[in-house]
């Protein structure tokens, strides 16, 4: 796979300072939409989840994957069943052992939940444990992908004798039957270095270190992570030093971070992204039915001036929904301003006059991006190409329980990679069987690139990467996903943290963050 090491590796200077903290406090604007990890997606739950739960296997900066849980693994010739070793001495925070069963029962409930991320489980025939150590995973078709899949936070491992005590199933009709996500809101059943102290909707999580932990020892006695919603209240409150590390600082504050000796910080690269949903199937979004009114508003988007306005020029343009730097994105189209060209697209579509569109959107600020800001500059410029959009901003809830019932005919928000394969762009964005945005845009399957899909993860090496790209192509011909901007990311802390950094598969890595001594 081709992916940038710096962006990954990334990591900021530190000074001199000295602390006898043991705590580490993160401000950021918190997404969390659950903590039950296998309903759980979002940009804090991938730090919650890694920390508190481990996967088989982990992803390393440069895309490389490690042990973890698993001491070992395997793939058949065909890449349609995986064999994983389980490491004897893993054990959970009870002290109980993890074992084959675990991973069996975590992963058919992902599957069986059939949540946001259960997209992870797609193909999966199987999930076995023909002994105490190891696991036997079926794929019905080729999946080159999986073992990369089994990184993302979200596959971590629980407590299945725990969880299940408390409302939790593995069982095929879990989607309806399973009660544990409450139990999930104030308790954690994992291996991972934390465990859930508490849970303030709209406050905080606090973690505690897991006194049972099988491998090294966690940096932290506690790790909170405080909702600061706004981008110059965590420069504020980084300053005042109520926070270590803030991780939405806006570029309009770095010059004063870099002048302040008590503060940090590094701009790196990113695979993040932000951009515009259009959903054709949804009531309000009759006009969109048309691609030529898709292409249209993809071309009213005056991208540079809102990547100078959100983030004073500090990101890239995108072509589609695979970020720059990941396979398959290298020679997409990259798309250009062109009101006087989205206005003859409109005309031959039958709106000579222009039309209007709902624009419905969570307020975040996520990579230095105020979603306001960036949602005022589309409008603006899209204006000039004959759309007028009628702003209406909500809070991230509201969104969430509208955006995958009733839907909104055009949206925005924001996507982080769960793991270093192209793969995850295609199952959560393009038109395929299963994809998250194919049912929430109501659009019905591309049988092409359902086949594409299937061709790619039974290929490896260029003839994968030529796929990617022609898939990549193709839901750019889509025009569904219309990336705004892929941001740098600045890393902000206080001089004395070590180890600031923007990870793959973690979004904050805990293990490398330190005090100094």
């Amino acid at each position: 796979m081709v992916l940038a090491a710096t962006a990954l590796a990334a990591c900021s200077s530190t000074g001199p300072a000295t602390t006898d903290r043991t705590g580490i406090i993160i401000g950021r604007a918190m997404d969390v939409n659950s903590l039950d990890i296998s309903r759980s997606l979002c940009d804090t739950c991938q730090i919650y989840n890694s920390a508190v739960y481990e996967t088989l296997v982990r992803a390393t900066p440069d895309g490389e994957l490690d042990p973890l849980l698993a001491e070992s693994w395997e793939a058949n010739e065909d890449s349609t069943q995986f064999t994983f070793t389980l490491d004897p001495d893993a054990v959970f925070a009870d002290g109980s052992p993890v074992e084959a069963k675990d991973v069996a029962w975590s992963w058919l409930r992902l599957q069986n939940l059939q949540g946001l991320p259960s997209y992870f489980m797609q193909g999966i025939t199987g999930v076995e444990a023909p002994d105490e150590r190891t696991v036997v995973v079926t794929s019905a078709a080729p999946n080159s992908a999986f073992l990369n899949i089994t990184s993302a936070s979200y596959m971590g491992i629980v407590n299945s004798d725990v969880a299940a005590e408390n409302g939790a199933t593995a069982d095929a009709d879990a989607a309806t039957s399973d009660s544990a996500e409450q139990w999930f809101l104030a308790n954690s059943a994992g291996s991972g270095q934390y465990v859930l102290d508490s849970y303030a909707e709209g406050s905080e999580i606090v973690l505690s270190a897991n006194d049972q932990y099988w491998g090294e020892e966690p940096n932290f006695s506690s790790v909170t992570i405080k909702e600061v919603t706004d981008a110059s209240a965590q420069l504020q409150q980084l300053q005042q030093g109520d926070i270590d590390l803030a991780m939405q600082i806006s570029f309009d504050a770095l010059d004063q971070i870099e002048s302040d000796e008590s503060l940090t910080t590094d701009v790196v690269p990113s695979y993040n992204f932000l951009y515009l949903a259009l959903s054709p199937g949804v009531a309000g979004g009759e006009a969109l039915q048309d691609v030529r009114v898709r292409n249209a508003i993809r071309m009213g988007i005056d991208y540079d001036t809102v990547i100078d306005a959100t983030l004073a020029g500090n990101g890239e343009r995108q072509s589609t929904g695979i970020p720059n730097g990941f396979e398959g994105a290298e020679d997409l189209p990259i798309p250009d301003f062109d009101p006087e060209g989205a206005k003859a697209l409109l005309a031959e579509a039958g709106y000579p006059d222009g039309l209007t569109l709902d624009a419905t959107y969570p307020t975040f600020s996520a990579y230095g991006v105020n979603s306001n800001t960036e949602m005022q500059s589309i409008q603006q410029s899209l204006a000039e190409a004959g759309v007028t959009l009628n702003l209406s901003p909500v809070d991230f809830s509201t969104w969430g329980d509208a955006i995958g019932t009733t839907g909104y005919p055009v949206t925005a928000i924001y996507f982080a990679p769960d793991h270093p394969d192209t793969i995850q762009y295609f199952q959560y964005f393009s038109l395929i069987d299963g994809s998250v945005w194919a049912g929430r845009a109501r659009m019905p399957v591309n049988p092409e690139e359902n086949t594409l899909v299937a061709q790619a993860l039974a290929q490896s090496g260029d003839e994968r990467t030529a796929t990617y790209a022609q898939l990549g192509q193709l839901m750019y011909d889509d025009a569904i996903i219309l990336p705004v901007v892929n941001p740098k990311y600045i890393l902000a802390s206080s001089a004395d943290l070590e180890g600031n950094n923007y990870d793959i598969t973690r979004n904050l890595d805990l293990t490398r963050l330190t005090f100094a001594d």
